[in-house]
């Protein structure tokens, strides 16, 4: 199936599907990489060709598709649509998302995903049909089992042309690559050059010859997330993980706010070590942290990376100093990438010398020990898995991608693997941070149950567990100090429903109870010891810079309350907002960012006083 010396060049994506098909035939198999690398425009046309004739079959096999974000309700989509218009601005949606997501896929296309975008194929039933749970080491062999013919990916270009790099998905594809030189698979190669896709050396970069068609002249501004805004109970999470990463070890870190939270709270570790020892004093003055996990001094020889993902936060930790502790010449070994357009212009501003610190690799080197495995004991020492989970059981089980019933939030990805890697190496640990509560249906509920109807990782492999009330160690406990452990960084409020599920099924002693020094565990426990630091600037919601504009970011806050206000609590935003003085230059601003300046009709107005009343009880 291979092309022969020398890629085709195609500058019109219709004719290239047209070429692919011709090349495959009718049943076209089609691996798109996940998250950011899928080469859009060959996907869209393949897709378009299937949807006009039915006697195409199209199925496609990927993870993560990236789609911009919609809002739910009338002010949610205020708020995200221009937004979105903005940052998204020129990003060529995937037609195959869209009908997804739209239930309008044409039954002559499939699309297999084993993993998603959290939360966004909740509800979609041909989504949720064809989903497949998989360890990320697991998905290579389901790549092949599947007969795929078409991988099409998006692809680097070096400054003169004549190079080529995987870029930001080395993680299935050079294992796919290696697979077809061996002979033990068969596919068209189909890559897609895209310029504002950093080039990454090492690795990554493949040869020409390696591809059959090539898709140029097709540049499009890169999916790029923003980062999220990092709140107290966040930073209090972070901290604590902060304090159980042993200088001279290995770092895994996940994307999104919690993990923003540990780079900002390591880095000030590292250099204003004197403020996060009080703070992480003021967080457990008694003390209550496990012993083995109470890290604090600044960091002498640093950090090596081995992460599935590769975060915009290594960066920051590569600048402050931390990402440091270089194996074989590299700072980083990761598998794919994505983060905010900055993200992706810091990667192609960076020298290709420090680019070739961070090594672009494959999932098979990085998520497991398997090849290479004396090497790999050699250079992960110390390792701290830090991952990010949904729910937690009192008996240690991790819930991180599902629903009780059977309803798929995001995917399993690569959690287990960094799990069983935390279990085989020595001095390895696997940390899961969650929040310890979480809003739902306009009330609070607990993020640590006595039980749950779906578990991503068993209680058999409880280690580490961090909320932003403290530290479970787990590992190796018995069920009764499991139980206590998992109390005692619980939220107040729950605490004694889950002692007494505990002491029902026999698990803790009837005249158990927890130490006084573990029953303030409150929000505003947390403000108090944290919100003078935020005054002071050290633990900012945006530590690494923000999209969002200065008057969006007045608005989260707010939006945030809105999202989540049960109907009493939408009555009492809406009658404060009544209430409200006229409005100052900031909130007046506000209003008209999200077009209520002058507000027509009674839904316009009822929006306005929320919006007014959300932002008074916000800024309080």
């Amino acid at each position: 199936m291979r092309g022969g010396v020398g890629a085709t060049r195609f500058d019109d994506a219709d004719r290239l599907a047209d070429a692919i098909i011709a090349r495959v035939g009718r049943n076209v198999v089609l691996g798109l990489p996940l998250g950011l690398g899928k080469a859009n425009h060959v996907a869209n046309a393949l897709y378009a060709r299937a949807a006009a004739d039915p006697s195409i079959r199209l199925h496609i096999f990927t993870a993560l598709t990236l789609e911009k974000p919609r809002g739910r309700g009338g002010l949610e989509r205020r708020f995200l649509e221009p937004f979105a218009d903005r940052v998204f601005a020129g990003y060529p949606e995937l037609a195959y998302a869209l009908a997804l997501t739209e239930r309008r896929l044409p039954p002559n296309v499939e699309v297999d995903e084993f993993f998603f975008q959290a939360g966004a194929r909740l509800g979609i039933a041909a989504a949720q049909r064809d989903y497949i749970c998989a360890n990320y080491t697991h998905a290579l062999r389901y790549v092949l089992e599947r007969g795929v013919n078409v991988v099409a990916q998006l692809l680097a270009g070096s400054a003169g042309g004549t190079r080529l790099s995987l870029s930001c998905n080395t993680d299935l594809t050079l294992d796919l690559l290696a697979c077809r030189r061996r002979r033990e698979a068969e596919f068209l190669f189909v890559g897609e050059l895209n310029s504002e896709l950093p080039f990454m050396p090492g690795a990554a970069e493949i040869d020409a010859a390696e591809l059959d068609f090539i898709l140029e002249g097709h540049d499009f501004p890169l999916f790029g997330p923003p980062r999220e805004p990092i709140d107290l109970a966040e930073y209090a999470a972070g901290l604590n993980v902060a304090r159980t990463v042993a200088d001279g070890g290995t770092l895994q870190l996940g994307i999104g706010s919690l993990g923003d939270a540990v780079a900002q709270a390591l880095i000030l570790r590292q250099r204003r070590n004197a403020e996060f020892r009080e703070l992480t004093a003021r967080l457990d003055p008694a003390e209550l942290a496990p012993a083995a996990l109470r890290e604090s001094a600044p960091f002498a020889f640093g950090l090596h990376g081995v992460s599935e993902m590769f975060v915009e936060s290594f960066l920051d930790l590569m600048h402050a100093g931390i990402l440091a502790r270089e194996v074989d010449g590299v700072l980083l070994h990761a598998g794919f990438f994505l983060g905010s357009r900055a993200f992706y212009r810091a990667l192609r501003e960076l020298p290709e010398a420090a680019r070739a610190k961070l090594n672009m690799t494959s999932i098979s080197f990085v998520n497991q020990l398997y090849g290479d495995e004396a090497e790999k004991r050699r250079a992960r020492v110390k390792a701290r898995f830090i991952n990010n989970a949904m729910l937690a059981t009192a008996l240690g089980a991790v819930v991180s991608d599902g629903l009780e019933n059977g309803q798929v939030v995001s995917g399993v990805g690569g959690q287990y693997d960094f799990v069983a890697q935390a279990f085989a190496l020595a001095d390895a640990r696997s940390i899961i941070m969650l929040r310890a509560t979480r809003p739902h249906g306009g009330r609070t509920t607990s993020n640590i149950r006595w039980s749950y109807g779906h578990v991503t990782i068993p209680r058999h492999l409880r280690d580490v567990v961090v909320t932003e009330y403290g530290i479970a160690d787990l590992r190796g406990k018995t069920d009764r100090d499991v139980i206590a452990a998992m109390l005692a960084i619980a939220d107040s409020r729950f605490q004694d429903e889950l002692a007494r599920r505990a002491k029902d099924a026999g698990k803790l002693e009837p005249e158990f109870e927890l130490p006084r020094a573990s029953r303030d565990n409150t929000p505003e426990r947390i403000a108090r010891a944290l919100a003078p630091a935020r005054e002071q600037g050290l633990l900012p919601p945006f530590p690494f810079g923000s999209d969002f504009t200065a008057v969006e970011q007045r608005l989260i806050p707010a939006m945030q309350l809105l999202r989540h206000a049960s109907p009493l609590k939408l009555a009492g935003l809406w009658a404060r907002g009544l209430r409200a003085r006229a409005p100052s230059s900031a909130v007046a601003e506000c209003l008209a960012r999200m077009g209520l300046a002058r507000p027509s009709g009674p839904r316009e107005r009822v929006y306005a006083l929320l919006v007014r009343g959300a932002l008074e009880e916000a800024n309080e």
